[in-house]
């Protein structure tokens, strides 16, 4: 029993612990728009903070977005760009249907 209560305190604590490491995002605007560039193409998608309480999904390509969904161009800001494009973002709009409204 003392086995036991020692592993389910011991699991308890690792998961507080690793939770908010798990939680932590990177901002892009302390990197150079490079390293932000680096990071999406390099990953394929990630969530990336663009502010302090703003964050977003890029990704590389259509490859990662759902079926059916579309690439809209991304602009962030970075440390060293005001909009720096590093990829894009998963949109469920046509880019041909607004040009057709």
């Amino acid at each position: 029993m003392k086995v036991l209560t020692t592993a389910l305190v011991t699991a308890a604590i690792a998961t507080s612990i690793a939770v908010p490491i798990a939680e932590a995002r990177i901002n892009t605007t302390r990197l150079s728009c490079a390293q932000a560039q680096d990071l999406v193409y390099s990953r394929g998608s990630i969530v990336l903070s663009t502010g302090r309480n703003t964050y977003d999904r890029f990704v590389a390509d259509r490859s990662f977005c759902p079926i059916g969904d579309y690439t809209k161009p991304a602009y962030v800001r970075t440390r060293n760009h005001h909009a720096c494009n590093i990829g894009y973002t998963c949109t469920v709009d046509s880019p041909w249907e607004k040009n057709r409204k």
